[in-house]
C-alpha cells in the first residue's frame, strides 16, 4: 500500500498512483475522481482500494443521501454532492470530464439501481 494522497485538503487512501486521485486500477486522463465511504468516513479512488486496503466491507450512500458531499475532483480538489455528480458526468466546479465508464459502478457507490 502507498501513502495517502492529499487532494484539495482531503486524504485520499488506497491504491493511489497520482495527485489527482488515479489509482491502480483505474488511471486514464479521465479516471479523477474519488469517492466518500459512508462506512468509515474516508475517501477512495474507487470500490477496490477501498476493497483492498479497508478492514471492512464498504456501505453505499442511501436514497436520502444525496446532497451529502462525497464527490472529490481530483483536478480542482473541490467537492460535490451525489446529486450534483449523478447528473453529469463531469465537475460542477471546474467542468472537467470524468469517465463515463463510472456509471457501471454506482451500483457500488449508490443506494439505488438507477441513480
Amino acid at each position: 500500500m502507498t501513502a495517502p494522497v492529499r487532494v484539495g485538503g482531503h486524504v485520499v487512501h488506497g491504491l493511489p498512483v497520482d495527485e489527482q486521485t488515479r489509482c491502480a486500477h483505474y488511471a486514464t486522463e479521465l479516471d479523477v475522481l474519488a469517492i466518500l465511504f459512508p462506512c468509515c468516513g474516508r475517501w477512495y479512488p474507487c470500490h477496490a482500494c477501498h476493497e483492498e486496503t479497508a478492514d471492512h466491507a464498504a456501505r453505499p450512500w442511501g436514497a436520502g443521501e444525496r446532497e451529502t458531499q462525497a464527490l472529490l475532483c481530483g483536478r480542482c480538489g473541490r467537492t460535490s454532492s451525489i446529486r450534483e455528480y449523478v447528473a453529469t458526468c463531469a465537475c460542477a466546479h471546474c467542468g472537467g470530464a470524468f469517465n463515463p465508464g463510472c456509471r457501471r459502478h454506482h451500483h457500488l457507490y449508490f443506494d439505488t439501481p438507477q441513480v
